[in-house]
């Protein structure tokens, strides 16, 4: 009786133990299949990551660097035979009816709320028109600096806002910079000057002091307008971007307005509002609406470093392309330059100061 009884025992003991390797054997392989369908999930999620941050940089980098090259081109005679007023208008307008566009789909999909709706407060719309008027005043001087640059040596010289956006964030936004940022502002003095040597000459610099000035001015309003616009939009994080930047390009648009019946209302009424616009003129307009919704798009999906390297690919690709367009000549002083003021915003990028935790 005790002998069956143990052998019972051992009987029941093998099958358990079975019964626990089978167990477990299929707890292992469960687990491995969902640790591969997490990998894979990953994986996937990772790499779709990566392909909309390389099509967010490229169409960045494209768009950066024809900007300067569009608006040269569009010139007949070095003179513009179109009125910059109503381009100008014309980007508002589109930019306008992008962000219509965008909130459509969001209203489709999500519905209308409180974020997305367009009627707001007079309080929330009355600070719009500030940086709408001063971004109106930049991207007018910029049509006007190439009188006295070349589209390479105005990708060099746009990068002054840099500075005047590091300072201001500074003065306005209390925002402290780290040393590592202060050397990368230096850097890009160094860089832009050296760009603008040119050894061929009497004159030190191939830029006169006129184009520096204006690149002065619209590097101080390009700052200034930008802090404004993230104050504003970090007052209410939630409200969606769409709508504010709706309201942002909708003061553009009367504001340009305004400017055409002041200064072009004779030539808009006589001539038409598009004459003078050719194809290269089209292309300059949705170029330079696409760019703005670039930058949100890499604001939004992917991070400042791509907009760094899109800023310094844009710079080479210009000068490359104008040495074909426009008989650019690419100097070793322009090469170096370039290289430095690349190294100083990438500098500024990575040099930002860490919250502590």
């Amino acid at each position: 009786m005790e002998y069956r009884k143990v052998k019972d025992q051992e009987s029941y003991d093998d099958l358990s133990l079975k019964d626990v390797e089978s167990l477990s054997g299929r707890s292992l392989s469960s687990a491995n299949a969902s640790a591969t369908g997490l990998s894979s999930a990953g994986g996937a999620k990772g790499k779709s990551s990566w392909k909309l941050k390389s099509v967010v940089t490229l169409a960045l980098t494209l768009l950066t660097s024809s900007q300067a090259i569009l608006i040269v081109w569009s010139k007949r005679a070095g003179k513009y035979e179109y009125s910059v007023i109503t381009a100008n208008f014309s980007v508002e307008a589109l930019k306008c009816l992008l962000s219509l566009a965008a909130l459509f789909r969001t209203w489709n999909h999500h519905g209308v709320t409180d974020d997305n709706r367009l009627t707001t407060s007079f309080d929330e719309v009355s600070v719009y028109p500030i940086p709408a008027i001063l971004y109106m005043v930049k991207n007018l001087l910029q049509y006007y600096i190439f009188a006295y640059v070349d589209a390479p040596a105005y990708q060099i010289l746009k990068n002054l806002n840099i500075i005047s956006t590091g300072v201001l964030y500074r003065i306005i936004l209390k925002k402290k910079l780290s040393e590592i940022q202060w050397a990368a502002f230096i850097l890009l003095c160094a860089g832009c000057t050296t760009a603008q040597l040119n050894p061929s000459s009497d004159h030190v610099l191939q830029t006169p002091i006129q184009g520096w000035m204006m690149a002065i001015v619209m590097a101080l309003l390009s700052g200034f307008a930008g802090v404004y616009t993230e104050a504003i939009i970090k007052k209410r994080p939630s409200r969606n971007i769409n709508v504010q930047n709706f309201w942002l390009y909708i003061f553009g648009v009367i504001f340009n307005l305004v400017a055409i019946c002041v200064q072009d209302y004779d030539a808009v009424m006589t001539k038409g509002f598009f004459h003078g616009y050719s194809f290269i003129t089209v292309l300059m307009i949705v170029n330079h609406a696409l760019s703005g919704i670039a930058v949100s798009m890499v604001m939004k999906y992917a991070d400042n470093i791509v907009k760094v390297y899109s800023t310094s690919v844009a710079m080479l690709l210009t000068a490359v392309v104008s040495v074909f367009l426009f008989n650019f000549h690419l100097s070793l002083a322009f090469f170096l330059g370039s290289t430095v003021v690349s190294v100083s915003v990438y500098l500024h990028s990575v040099g930002k100061l860490q919250p502590q935790k």
